[in-house]
């Protein structure tokens, strides 16, 4: 059965701007193979040319068109919801030319969304100018509801922070696109065009990527070289599918999908042929 990934890179594929080993590898089994993957990402600051070019920088050759941002999806999420709509952004380039791209104009007054993403620029004027629009009736979108993002130097303040302050000010919740939201989840799986039964996610975080993966129904690998410790499991009601040390052990792909992992369930695939279907299914 035809298999593809969706494949976390911070703490799977890289930590910081170091390369974990064995991973350009895998990626270029994927490649030769002409396996379809993604790499899906919740940090809306970079475009894709712009991680693109980092991993390239680190002698993983793909294209632009195998990254997915949660910038993305939001974007593309926001446009069928308000097609050519207003937007207030705090964030970065990332997620301001994916609200571009998908017709929405950037203002600074009456919006229809204030949509929040990833920043070092955040400043409390903006802050204070979000509450008001939020106040005055946009809506609260935010790109992912990580609280915090890891740094070469420690740890800072991520979407869900910012968000977190703006929740509080105006007492309304913000609607969250990035994993593990189901729209992320699901748009990535589409846009390789792949069955549930034939999606997997690889991750190192249970709360996000592992999470995601098991709602969607998709068959899910821990990969513990990330924020993931395997004594940490038990404290989780849901479990990945296999827990590898990195992808490294994911090399030999074809024994990997026919030995350790586990069959997809077709049970849970978009009926994309109706008639096909009930002919089967008769």
């Amino acid at each position: 059965m035809k298999t593809g990934f969706l494949i976390d890179m911070d703490g799977v594929i890289y930590r910081g701007s170091h390369l974990i080993p064995g991973a350009d590898e895998f990626i270029n089994v994927l490649l030769r193979k002409e396996i379809p993957f993604l790499f899906l990402t919740n940090n809306s600051q970079r475009t894709r040319r712009d991680v693109q070019t980092k991993l390239q920088r680190m002698g993983i050759h793909v294209e632009e068109s195998h990254v997915f941002t949660c910038a993305i999806a939001t974007a593309r999420y926001l446009a069928k919801l308000k097609p050519n709509g207003t937007a207030y952004i705090i964030g970065e380039g990332g997620l301001l030319q994916a609200m571009h791209q998908n017709g929405f104009s950037i203002v600074d007054h009456a919006p229809d969304f204030v949509v929040v993403g990833e920043g070092r620029t955040v400043t409390l004027d903006a802050l204070e100018s979000a509450v008001n629009m939020i106040l005055g009736g946009a809506k609260l979108i935010a790109t992912n509801m990580d609280p915090s993002c890891p740094t070469q130097s420690g740890t800072r303040p991520g979407c869900g922070a910012t968000v977190a302050y703006l929740e509080a000010v105006t007492g309304r919740k913000a609607f969250s696109v990035g994993k593990p939201s189901p729209i992320m989840m699901r748009a990535a799986r589409k846009e390789l065009n792949l069955a549930t039964s034939q999606t997997v996610m690889i991750g190192d975080t249970m709360d996000t990527d592992i999470l995601g993966g098991v709602q969607m129904g998709y068959r899910t690998v821990l990969t513990l070289t990330g924020g993931t410790r395997r004594e940490d499991l038990p404290q989780f009601a849901y479990g990945p599918d296999v827990i590898v040390e990195s992808v490294a052990e994911l090399c030999d792909i074809n024994q990997f999908v026919q030995s350790s992992l586990p069959i997809g369930n077709r049970e849970d695939d978009t009926i994309h042929n109706f008639r096909e279907w009930a002919l089967a299914n008769a």
